[in-house]
């Protein structure tokens, strides 16, 4: 990772710092000297189209994918894979019919990776315990993952990304394919526990107005520059249109944002794959003008 930056310029306590961090492919630049530091217990959306390099972002972070320029701090540490200071949410995938892991089990995977067995330890089936409870899954501790909801094995999931404790706390969609109610549970369990432990928060998501409400800073990813700020600051009509170089509206709708306007951003770089099926805002030609949620 090239850098020639040093830790003086980190400010002390941040669960994530970055400073000049940039991701290139090729020819293709997602993003460029990005500059960010998330606060214990701070909530941060990333937005973005599809190919904007969100997805691309938390693996950088998660020492998946080393950065082009820059350089990127976790807990006042250099990124390094398998990191336990970072809980992960990847995108949602739903288990395979007749797949035999309990929920329990899924749970447990967060606190020794595959190294468990038949008999796992007293103190191990506590923590796990534990955890289901803290997400409200210990009704169905020991039902086989493959036959519970979306919203279920989203629970699980949360669940297993707290088992280290973690500093920082990465989710990636995790409300795609979630209905309203499980969306609001979802985010609400997320909002609880980031308060709670004081974890800071990135959560990339295609739709803000789920988590409006307890998001505290957006990051906007688009067309290889950002924008960082309140939601106020940042989903406004001149700085989207500042951001895209085109005109995009943002209009407020009962509650809710839309954008209409927004240019596509292309197709995504092969390490995007994490993001390609979703629709995603932004993911249309400007002429549609189609209103999009944000």
């Amino acid at each position: 990772m090239a850098s020639d930056i040093t830790a003086r310029e980190h400010p002390a306590g941040s669960v994530l710092s970055l400073r000049g961090a940039t991701l290139r492919f090729d020819r293709r630049t997602l993003w460029q000297g990005l500059d960010l530091d998330v606060a214990p217990g701070e909530f941060i959306a990333v937005l973005g189209a599809n190919g904007s390099g969100k997805t691309s972002l938390l693996r950088a972070i998660l020492g998946r994918q080393p950065l082009s320029a820059g350089e990127a701090l976790v807990a006042g540490e250099p990124v390094t894979a398998g990191n336990p200071r970072i809980g992960y949410v990847p995108q949602q995938k739903l288990a395979d019919e007749g797949t035999p892991l309990r929920a329990r089990d899924l749970v447990g995977l967060g606190i020794d990776g595959g190294k468990w067995g038949f008999w796992p330890s007293r103190s191990k089936r506590a923590r796990v315990d534990r955890l289901l409870a803290d997400v409200g899954a210990t009704a169905y501790a020991n039902v086989p993952v493959s036959t519970l909801s979306g919203g279920e094995q989203q629970r699980l999931r949360i669940g297993q990304a707290l088992a280290s404790d973690p500093r920082l706390l990465l989710a990636d969609e995790p409300l795609a394919s979630l209905d309203l109610s499980n969306q609001s549970a979802v985010s609400e369990l997320i909002d609880r526990h980031r308060h709670e432990r004081g974890f800071g928060v990135l959560f990339v998501t295609h739709d803000v107005n789920p988590v409006l409400s307890i998001v505290d800073r957006v990051l906007y990813l688009a067309g290889g520059r950002f924008r960082i700020g309140t939601p106020d600051e940042v989903l406004r009509s001149d700085v989207l249109s500042a951001l895209y170089g085109s005109p995009v509206d943002v209009v407020h709708a009962r509650g809710r944002i839309i954008v209409v306007g927004t240019p596509d951003s292309g197709h995504a770089p092969h390490d995007e794959h994490h993001d390609a099926g979703h629709e995603e805002v932004c993911d249309h030609n400007p002429e549609d003008a189609e209103a999009v949620a944000l």
